[in-house]
């Protein structure tokens, strides 16, 4: 299996997903972003994914530094963790998987301010990358992709917060061609999340509900080449709105509603369909529109994200991802949610409703969540995942009342 074989596997964690769910797309319509490292941008924990890849704006959990690291500096806890596991892709393969583990820890007296980090692995099994003339296998690699980041956050207001994180990034794929014994080496990468957080208590008749909305860019950084240097890949840096309603419908009960739009702030790849390839002077625009496309600047490619869509305004539209979601809590005991996520054929095609539950026991909360894909085919059907949370602050009171 060559490079360029993994790379794919890889994406389809993203992009070419459609090319399971959506046969009938046409051909000159099919134009997905494209980018590196596309294991950043799945959901790690199965509140988020749960409610449908929606979490800008919901209320803060362990979890946040995925979706809003503001948000922590709001959280109701002095610190948390929390452990997450997905089994990938199990429709294909079985020994790919992410696993995740967050959390935070409030800072001082004033409760304003929070540390927070994550560490994400991605493990893509065991791989065969190439064979002798005998169809032996000779050579087995372990492809793995992982981000560790530091966060830091905090209220400028008794309403709003803002948060910032560092991430560094390393996506192993090396091996070496067993044909021209080239090596292909791991690569890396930094990146800067930047994210902010407003929440209010309107009074709603007699009722005290809550309303948020929140923001978060996340990984923005340096570019990665898992080919030496061939192909300049820009990072999954994206822009995430939310906003998220909750009120209460008696005592002890509470209903949550959440909408996020995601759109990923990477330029749009150069294809070969859109020149005339038949012709030197339309292989030399091609050739040199690329050129540009892999030279050009993270920043850049932000600003140019917006505008270069060969469909124009209506195809940049169609690169707007929106999730929906809604949550009931009964007593932060227990709790049933359920979203949808929706993306545009032409842009991947991942859409798919979600469910999910969670249970809470003092100082330790288990929740699971169900993905079931709008098309059969899609290898993301039918996706599990579970997380395992720890509320320091009832684990320290509990320690303390076992010592007395």
């Amino acid at each position: 299996m060559k490079l360029k074989h993994i790379i794919a596997l890889i994406t389809l964690t993203g992009t070419t997903v459609s090319g399971f769910a959506e046969n009938d797309i046409k051909d000159n319509e099919f134009n997905p972003v494209n980018t590196g490292v596309t294991t950043l941008s799945i959901t790690p924990d199965a509140r988020g994914s749960g409610l449908g890849n929606l979490g800008a704006a919901t209320d803060p959990d362990m979890n946040s530094q995925f979706w809003n690291p503001a948000k922590y500096a709001f959280a109701y806890s002095q610190g948390g963790l929390a452990i997450s596991y997905t089994p990938w892709l199990r429709k294909i393969v079985n020994d790919i998987f992410l696993a995740n583990l967050a959390g935070y820890w409030k800072l001082g007296s004033s409760d304003d301010k929070a540390i927070s980090a994550s560490f994400r692995y991605f493990s893509l099994g065991e791989v065969t990358t190439g064979m002798n003339d005998d169809g032996v296998n000779v050579q087995t690699i372990n492809p793995y992709e992982f981000a560790f980041d530091v966060g830091y956050s905090m209220k400028f207001s008794e309403k709003y917060s803002m948060g910032v994180v560092l991430r560094y990034i390393l996506s192993d794929l090396s091996y070496q061609d067993t044909m021209t014994g080239e090596q292909y080496n791991a690569a890396s990468a930094f990146s800067l999340d930047l994210s902010g957080y407003f929440t209010t208590f309107p009074m709603i008749g007699r009722n005290e509900c809550q309303f948020s909305w929140g923001f978060d860019i996340s990984n923005v950084g340096t570019k990665v080449s898992n080919d030496n240097g061939v192909t300049n890949a820009f990072l999954p840096t994206n822009l995430r709105l939310g906003m998220n309603f909750m009120f209460p419908l008696m005592d002890y009960h509470t209903l949550s509603i959440g909408l996020d739009l995601n759109k990923l702030l990477v330029p749009t790849k150069p294809r070969p369909k859109d020149y005339d390839m038949e012709t030197p002077e339309g292989q030399e625009e091609y050739w040199a529109a690329y050129d540009t496309w892999n030279s050009m600047s993270p920043i850049t490619g932000i600003f140019k994200s917006f505008s270069d869509a060969p469909g124009g305004f209506k195809e940049e539209l169609q690169e707007i991802q929106l999730s929906i979601g809604a949550e009931y809590n009964y007593n932060q005991q227990f709790f049933a949610r359920a979203g949808y996520n929706y993306e545009h054929p032409n842009k991947g095609g991942r859409s798919y409703f979600a469910f999910g539950a969670g249970f809470s026991l003092n100082v330790v909360q288990l929740d699971a969540s169900y993905m079931l894909a709008t098309a059969q085919s899609s290898p993301l059907d039918q996706t599990l995942r579970f997380t395992l949370t720890f509320d320091m602050d009832g684990l320290r009171d509990l320690i303390g009342k076992r010592k007395r």
